[in-house]
C-alpha cells in the first residue's frame, strides 16, 4: 500500500472508529459484536440500508480501526482522567456533546498508545474528523485538548 492511500485508509479508520465508540457508548454493544458488526457490514465498502444511507468507510485500515477501538476500551479511565483534566473548571466529560467526546478519546489513544504515528498527525487528523461533524469552533477545540494532551503523554 502507498503512502498516500495507507493516509486515506487511516483516515478512514479513524472517522469509522470514533462512530464506532460512540455506539459503543450509546448503545452499550458488547465490544465483539460491535467489531463484528464493523468489519461485516460498514468498513470498505458502502451500506444502503435505512440507518446508514449510503455511509461508506472506504478502504478502512482494519487493523488501525481495530486497535483504535479496542485500545480505547481498555485504558478508558486512564484517557478520560487525561481528557479531564484538560477541561476548563467547571467543565466535565459528561457535558461534553457524545460526538466530541468520542473523537477526543480515539485522539488521546492514539497519542498515549501509537508513538509511530506523529503527534501534530495525530492532532490534524482529528481536527478534520471534528470538522466533519462541527463548525470551525469545535474544531479548534479539539486541536487544543489534544493538543495539551500530547504535552503531557508525548513530551
Amino acid at each position: 500500500m502507498n503512502t498516500a492511500s495507507r493516509s486515506t485508509a487511516r483516515s478512514a479508520a479513524r472517522l469509522a472508529a470514533v462512530q464506532a465508540l460512540y455506539q459503543l457508548q450509546m448503545e452499550g454493544t458488547a465490544l465483539a459484536k460491535l467489531l463484528d458488526e464493523f468489519h461485516q457490514h460498514r468498513l470498505g465498502r458502502e451500506v444502503d440500508d435505512e440507518d446508514h444511507e449510503g455511509e461508506v468507510f472506504a478502504d478502512a485500515e482494519v487493523e488501525f480501526f481495530d486497535d483504535i477501538v479496542r485500545g480505547f476500551d481498555s485504558r478508558r479511565n486512564e484517557i478520560d482522567e487525561i481528557l479531564s483534566a484538560k477541561l476548563a473548571n467547571g467543565w466535565t466529560l459528561v457535558r461534553l456533546d457524545k460526538t466530541m467526546l468520542q473523537i477526543l478519546r480515539a485522539g488521546t489513544y492514539e497519542l498515549i498508545a501509537r508513538p509511530d504515528v506523529p503527534k501534530a498527525s495525530v492532532i490534524s487528523e482529528y481536527v478534520d474528523v471534528a470538522k466533519a461533524f462541527f463548525d470551525d469552533r469545535e474544531a479548534k477545540f479539539v486541536n487544543g485538548i489534544l493538543d495539551a494532551a500530547a504535552k503531557q503523554v508525548r513530551d
